[in-house]
């Protein structure tokens, strides 16, 4: 594994002129203005020529035009994780940080995330899918029977907790599945598994991709959900974690392998759950532009490693490339 200090050993001159892209269309607009800010004055303060570009403002093309050498994504959520974002930069010939076209739109999508995990053998919860021609309500209400409950509902292709039911009894499933509905023409309905949460960052690709510390999640009643996450202080982050040595390991193993199933480069940070009755963990998404928030994890983690929050930024910069010559 790479040491915070080899991490943070980036020629900054060379990076060039920088666009951090932040804001856009999706409905975490709002925690990508947070993010990308932190990323801009972060990268401002080690001598970075950076400036921000909200693509709900200004057409990409203008980066081109304006000689921007890189862009570091700073965006969450669609038309900005999701692959879209990423085809128009291989077009425009701008390396960009993260995961390129193929991965960032798998991992978007949750339910063909969970796909190629299983293929792979690699722990997820039980779903089950609803398409806009399976959700009536005889579908619906038999939804509990096969994977129980309490059981959770979301949109498969949005983050940061947003259109997201934890179901405890039938009656709730019709309103639920309405809700997430609301976001995405699917509907993902997946397995509650009672225990602790836990997130864990990558850095790197292919072989040389590596775990930052695991960071424990505690909430208050397990509420960990956009408010808390974002605008309040109420929620716990344990890091170091507190988990056994070989439990965090082998998280950061499965993780790690998760990463590269998916193709995932640049960074990344896993959710997962850790099962209490065995202590067995479950995959629960991969994210391919994590928040950089006051509040965000990947910073933690990085902070525990002996990684500063600046030098997070140039690092990951640093790895900006295109999915043609990475």
């Amino acid at each position: 594994m790479n040491t915070a200090a080899n991490l943070g050993k980036v020629a900054v001159p060379d990076l060039g002129k920088v666009a951090v892209l932040l804001g856009g269309t999706s409905a975490e607009r709002e925690i990508s203005l947070m993010s990308g800010n932190g990323v801009l004055a972060a990268l401002r303060s080690k001598g970075v020529d950076a400036h921000p570009f909200d693509p709900a403002e200004r057409e990409l093309v203008e980066l081109k035009r304006d000689g921007f050498a890189r862009c570091f994504i700073a965006l969450h959520g669609r038309h900005g994780e999701d692959g879209s974002l990423q085809g128009a930069l291989e077009l425009l010939g701008i390396p960009y940080t993260g995961s390129g076209v193929l991965a960032s739109a798998i991992a978007m999508d949750k339910v063909m995330t969970k796909r190629v995990w299983l293929a792979e053998g690699l722990p997820t919860p039980r779903y089950v899918w609803l398409a806009p021609e399976r959700r009536g309500r005889e579908r619906v209400r038999t939804v509990p029977d096969e994977l129980g409950l309490p059981l959770i509902v979301k949109p498969p292709r949005e983050g940061s907790s947003i259109g997201i039911t934890k179901v405890a009894g039938y009656s709730q499933m019709q309103g639920a599945v309405e809700l997430a509905a609301q976001y995405d023409a699917d509907v993902l309905c997946e397995e509650f598994i009672e225990g602790e949460e836990v997130t864990c960052p990558v850095l790197g690709h292919g072989e040389a991709a590596h775990a930052l510390p695991v960071v424990k999640i505690v909430a208050p009643e397990g509420a960990y959900d956009y408010q808390n996450k974002y605008f309040t202080d109420v929620v716990d982050y344990r890091v170091p974690s507190g988990l056994p040595e070989a439990e965090e390991r082998e998280i950061q193993r499965i993780v790690v392998q998760a990463y590269r199933t998916l193709g995932c480069r640049g960074w990344g940070r896993a959710d997962l759950m850790i099962r209490a009755s065995d202590r067995k963990a479950f995959l629960l998404e991969m994210n391919t532009s994590p928040g950089m928030t006051s509040h965000s994890l990947v910073p933690k983690s990085a902070a525990a490693a002996g990684l500063s929050y600046e030098d997070l930024c140039v690092q990951i910069l640093s790895t900006a490339a295109l999915d043609a010559t990475r």
